[in-house]
């Protein structure tokens, strides 16, 4: 199961780049169901918070009518960045899963803050649980066809 919602993370970040978006999507999961789905929309809503991660979780707290997901689960294609981890502990989610680590957007000319989450969890005491590496290949894939389709032009 763990492959497949990293999968429907992966589809969804391809249409965001259909759309003119930055590679990035994310899931979110409760009981082995997807609660929600989306990808990168800071070109689109000229928001520089609309990370595939935060827009996952407004949508799962507005469709589940709660600011606690502690049930949930986040897959992500890339590691979430330390605005997005924020949010995650914040809501309480679980666990997350992501594809690639944050040094790989870096290197395709994102401006990142190279802050791991495995750091970012040490640092805050954090309970949530971190799984690095699902399909990483394909997640960095998503990166690689951005760079060719777009001319590696970062938000």
């Amino acid at each position: 199961m763990k492959k497949l919602f990293m999968q429907k993370a992966i589809d969804i970040a391809r249409q965001g780049l259909r759309r003119g978006q930055s590679p990035f999507g994310a899931v979110i999961v409760k009981k082995n169901r997807i609660v929600s789905l989306a990808h990168n929309k800071v070109r689109l809503k000229n928001d520089c918070t609309a990370h595939a991660e935060i827009v996952a979780l407004r949508q799962a707290c507005q469709d589940l009518k709660t600011i606690h997901l502690d049930d949930c689960e986040m897959y992500s294609t890339c590691e979430p960045c330390p605005m997005c981890f924020a949010a995650l502990h914040w809501a309480r989610i679980k666990k997350i899963y992501f594809g690639v680590p944050i040094r790989i957007p870096q290197k395709y000319g994102f401006n990142e803050l190279c802050l791991s989450n495995q750091r970012l969890k040490t640092l805050a005491k954090a309970p949530i649980k971190i799984y690095k590496g699902l399909l990483h290949e394909e997640c960095e894939t998503l990166f690689q066809e951005w760079k060719t389709q777009w001319g590696g032009k970062p938000y």
